[in-house]
């Protein structure tokens, strides 16, 4: 029998049918893979094992009676740090929020509680989500598993080291500008931020109607099992779909054959970008024509949309800061407080303007682009994993702003379409490449479909143990 430490969420479950595995043995066997790890890798900030274990034994008692209570019944499970699990406290990645217990289950996390999966902890982020990267002034450096010295990415920080270590099979992240897909890409992991509105958010996030929740896996059919547990309805969220979701794995092996695949290497309008990560995510691309597909290069046609992400990201922030008091801004990340002062400034009528004229006149060319595309392809990021504790790159290609290193990622939660992202290469250093699949509005099964065609044609590497930078 393979070790636990390799097995995938779909497959622990074959095995708790048949008894060759026990959810138990499984949550130890977790417990203390993240004991091992923790140290080097700095994925978790709350959380206890006698919990985890609690829930283990109940879900193995279950089993046991032959009566699981859902499709995730003794599936290892994390949560991001901003979604309320009751009884743990919500950092948010933040000294200064109140560490008082949650007293109520988020949505996903409700749902996922019910259909029996086993909480092992919350995940590192950076402070109240505001960037790209890995670090908080509450828990510090989160680092990645691929090389120490490098950042995961962010926000979903912790979720994706855990991912590629696969600490538990299902990740739970959220995603405003690029969250999940940003440190899935730089850990070589999958990761999808579903249709907005397909998994239900409470209390809202400060960034409204840019946030996503998601997971992050290993495997994309791991990610399908998640999504239609956490996608169900929650009247919570009036902002959410009421239907319940489909079954993903249903249909997820039908392949790409017939599809008409846009390939966009700069979207128009990208100016930097990595010669590794353009060359390895244009071979992946064209690879999809070997599957079937008909694959064009042609960019959507629209201008690069970071005045409208900055107007209603900073409006957010300063949201987010807004309880806080002057001395109690000198405990946040320095980069967060710019952002919030700088959206303090923002009038009612620019947030208008963002949130109603300019998101909707993108979410309209990227439906006319769908028209004649089922999908779009690019690089899920310009460069590859730096060093950790970073906004940039050292070398200074990228400038001082974070968002300039990723250029794919924001504009697709400004028109709210789903989008994954799949290992598609690595580095000559050995860091991982991602490949960037969107889909129109509500195709979120036409992109897992597409992300498991790649998947099962050309496969990706997987981590068993940390690796130290050079």
């Amino acid at each position: 029998m393979p070790e636990i430490a390799d097995l995938t969420a779909v497959e622990l479950l074959q095995h708790y049918r048949r008894k060759t595995l026990s959810p138990v043995e499984v949550a130890r066997d977790a417990i203390a893979r993240k004991a091992r790890h923790e140290p080097a890798v700095n994925a978790f900030c709350g959380g206890d094992d006698e919990t985890t274990l609690a829930m283990a034994r109940a879900s193995e008692d279950r089993w046991n009676r032959g009566e699981p209570c859902g499709p995730v019944d003794g599936v290892p499970t994390t949560i991001k740090d901003n979604i309320a699990v009751k009884g743990w406290t919500n950092f948010k990645g933040s000294a200064v929020t109140s560490k008082a217990p949650a007293d109520e289950d988020a949505p996903a996390v409700a749902r996922l509680r019910q259909a029996g999966a086993v909480f092992l902890g919350k995940t590192c982020m950076p402070e109240f989500g505001w960037k790209g990267l890995g670090d908080s002034p509450l828990t510090g450096i989160t680092r990645n598993p691929w090389k120490l010295d490098r950042t995961p990415g962010g926000s979903s920080s912790g979720a994706a080291a855990c991912a590629a270590l696969n600490i538990g099979c299902i990740h739970i992240g959220t995603d405003g500008a690029g969250s999940i897909r940003i440190p899935a890409a730089f850990t070589g992991v999958f990761g999808i931020k579903a249709s907005y509105g397909r998994v239900p958010a409470y209390p809202i996030s400060v960034m409204g109607f840019l946030a996503h929740v998601g997971p992050l896996t290993r495997t994309v059919e791991d990610s399908a099992l998640a999504l239609g547990v956490i996608g169900q309805p929650d009247k919570r969220d009036m902002t959410a779909m009421t239907a319940p979701p489909p079954d993903y794995r249903i249909g997820l092996a039908d392949g790409v054959r017939g599809l008409r695949i846009g390939w966009s290497p700069r979207l128009g309008y990208v100016r930097r970008l990595d010669t590794e990560v353009e060359e390895s995510a244009e071979k992946a691309a064209l690879r999809f024509a070997e599957l079937g597909a008909i694959v064009e290069a042609s960019d959507p046609g629209f201008h690069d949309p970071l005045e409208t992400l900055t107007t209603l990201w900073s409006a957010g922030a300063a949201l987010a800061l807004e309880p806080f008091a002057a001395e109690q801004r000198t405990l946040i990340d320095p980069g967060l407080v710019e952002a919030a002062e700088f959206g303090a400034r923002i009038s009612g009528a620019q947030y208008a303007d963002a949130f109603l004229y300019q998101r909707n006149a993108l979410a309209s060319t990227m439906a006319r682009y769908h028209e004649r595309f089922d999908l779009l392809l690019t690089p899920t990021l310009a460069t590859s994993a730096f060093e950790a504790g970073r906004l940039t790159p050292a070398d200074g290609r990228f400038g001082t702003d974070w968002t300039r290193w990723t250029p794919y990622t924001y504009p697709f939660n400004i028109t709210q379409q789903p989008a994954a992202t799949v290992p598609c290469g690595f580095t000559a250093d050995g860091l991982p490449i991602g490949l960037q699949i969107v889909g129109p509005y509500g195709a979120d099964a036409l992109v897992l479909r597409a992300a498991r065609a790649f998947e099962a044609a050309f496969g990706w590497d997987k981590l068993s143990e940390p690796r130290r930078g050079m």
